[in-house]
């Protein structure tokens, strides 16, 4: 009698461990797909490295073929950080344009103006108060102005 309780036992722990296992490995699995990259968070160093990075090209999709197709050629693209979120912008033949915007967490874009224009803006409102990023374009390059 003892060593069947012995070996239901046993059994029951490595059943409790192969589920266990397998259920992590699930979890983990599901989180990097939705996610798209292991962990599932990026550090503000790894966000601002894949926005500085140039787009990835295409075979015909040279700043020629855009053109001839009717698209219009863009200008730097450029992150923007302040306590209360970020922002992207991007320099274009109609002036500045905000591509994203997120706020940080705590904090809520209380307004913002996406552009094309002179210059664009978004404001992100939390507990330290407002932060309001305004961007321009000096030549071709998107830059964070002072605010009027």
């Amino acid at each position: 009698m003892r060593r069947r309780s012995l070996l239901a036992v046993a059994g029951w722990l490595f059943t409790a461990v192969v589920a266990t296992l397998i259920g992590v490995a699930a979890i983990r699995w599901v989180g990097e797909s939705i996610a798209g990259t292991p962990g599932g968070v990026l550090s503000q160093e790894e966000v601002e490295r894949a926005l500085a990075a140039p787009a990835p090209t295409t075979p015909g999709a040279g700043p020629t073929s855009a053109a001839s197709a009717g698209a219009t050629p863009r200008g730097e693209r450029r992150a923007f950080a302040t306590e209360g979120g970020t922002a992207v912008a991007e320099c274009g033949p109609g002036g500045v344009r905000l591509v994203s915007w997120a706020p940080a967490q705590g904090y809520r874009v209380s307004d913002f103006d996406r552009g094309p224009d002179d210059d664009v803006e978004v404001a992100f409102t939390g507990p330290a108060g407002e932060f309001e990023l305004k961007v321009r374009c000096v030549g071709r390059e998107p830059v964070a102005a002072d605010d009027d």
